[in-house]
């Protein structure tokens, strides 16, 4: 450890995350990990780091923080207002603060998710590999509060040099409407054909009941076929689940799971979105017009 990064405003949830704790599934331990992947490595990239190393996601409101060393950061992902002792800096590049000065990542404008990386990484203890917060099983760095210290690492010895211009990191858009491919799942035969024509015609809305769990929709049900598989008067037994499952609960509206999501479940699962198309998904605010496709 070289510094201690303090909170001084947490915002509505800001959580240490980095490339996750994958292969303890078998274990019922979720993967956890930064919801916007490239976003997460891009922001790591832009101050020297290591692109698994532990950063701040931040969600909707941001967050501030005062390192007690001068230390580089960035912060990258959902677009936002960034400032550095109250003064303006530059959103995607890399910026210097100050021993007590305080960088404050603004209320999102253009996404969800915000990334805070300091040259160093964030170094909290690991638990299983990775220094992630899982907020389902809560492994990992309880999600912050003011008043909160994390240790930051050595910086790198090859940390870029400050640009003296532009930032460097394209600015994302937000999806202004969400498409998400989808495969077939393994119960997709415990659904009407009309449910099935319906998951990838019908217009679906992000919903605010979503997550680090998952992406809840708004929109038609999904309804379930009568006969031996399908029977609607009874449930699965629990199954494994993976990232990017679509499940069905007993409502008919479709959950997509994120990284947060349940190693097994009971609901029918009815396609599976790729892990690679999830990272707008993280970004998708509640009301974004939302489409499944099937691939």
């Amino acid at each position: 450890m070289s510094g201690l990064l303090r909170v001084v405003r947490a915002g509505a949830l800001t959580t240490v995350q980095d490339a996750g704790r994958t292969g303890w599934a078998h274990l019922g331990v979720p993967r956890a990990g930064a919801l916007d992947a490239p976003a997460h490595r891009l922001a790591n990239r832009l101050v020297g780091n290591d692109p698994a190393d532990a950063v701040l996601e931040t969600t909707a409101t941001g967050c501030a923080v005062r390192p007690d060393r001068s230390v580089v950061a960035v912060v990258g992902g959902a677009v936002c207002r960034v400032t550095v002792d109250g003064r303006p800096a530059a959103w995607g590049a890399p910026v210097r603060v100050r021993a007590g000065g305080v960088l404050e990542a603004g209320p999102a404008l253009s996404g969800v998710r915000s990334y805070l990386a300091f040259a160093g990484g964030l170094e909290p203890d690991a638990v299983l590999g990775s220094r992630s917060a899982d907020l389902l099983s809560g492994l990992g760095p309880p999600p912050l509060r003011d008043g909160d210290t994390l240790p930051l690492g050595e910086p790198p010895a090859n940390a870029p040099a400050l640009p003296a211009a532009a930032p460097w990191a394209a600015a994302p858009a937000a999806p202004g409407g969400l498409v998400l491919p989808v495969r077939p799942g393994p119960r997709h035969a415990w659904f009407t054909e009309g449910a099935l024509r319906t998951l990838t015609t019908a217009a679906y809305r992000v919903s605010a009941a979503s997550n680090r769990i998952g992406l809840r929709t708004e929109g038609p049900a999904l309804e379930r076929a009568g006969g031996a598989d399908g029977d609607s008067g009874g449930e699965l037994p629990s199954e494994g689940m993976v990232l990017g499952a679509v499940q069905v609960p007993p409502d008919g509206r479709p959950v997509v799971f994120l990284h947060d999501h349940p190693t097994t479940g009971g609901y029918p699962v009815v396609g599976v979105v790729p892990a690679h198309a999830l990272a707008a998904a993280a970004q998708a605010v509640p009301g974004t017009p939302l489409r499944f496709v099937r691939v």
